[in-house]
């Protein structure tokens, strides 16, 4: 049974300069932009420099949300942007 008081997490994409897509996890996606950003994130944005961020995505729990980053992370560049472009226009037909 899932206990309802769990906090959210959400699956990040950020796009850096060069291009290329960094994904993660956090609750505060706000924060950890910012952190990436900064200079004080992840390796990966150290050295590649967040430019935006591209969708955030809610999964009920941490557990959920390492599944999906694990599974985003094996897709192709193409299908990450394929995918990305699809969540983006649900966002904007809920109006979220």
């Amino acid at each position: 049974m899932t206990d309802l008081t769990e906090t959210p997490w959400f699956l990040y994409m950020i796009e850096c300069v060069d291009g290329s897509i960094y994904t993660g996890i956090a609750v505060d996606v706000a924060s950890r932009y910012h952190a990436h950003a900064s200079g004080k994130g992840a390796k990966y944005t150290r050295s590649h420099k967040p430019r935006e961020l591209l969708l955030a995505v809610r999964y009920p729990n941490r557990s959920i949300a390492s599944k999906a980053e694990y599974e985003f992370k094996k897709l192709s560049a193409k299908q990450k942007r394929t995918w990305i472009a699809k969540g983006i226009e649900l966002a904007k037909d809920q109006d979220i």
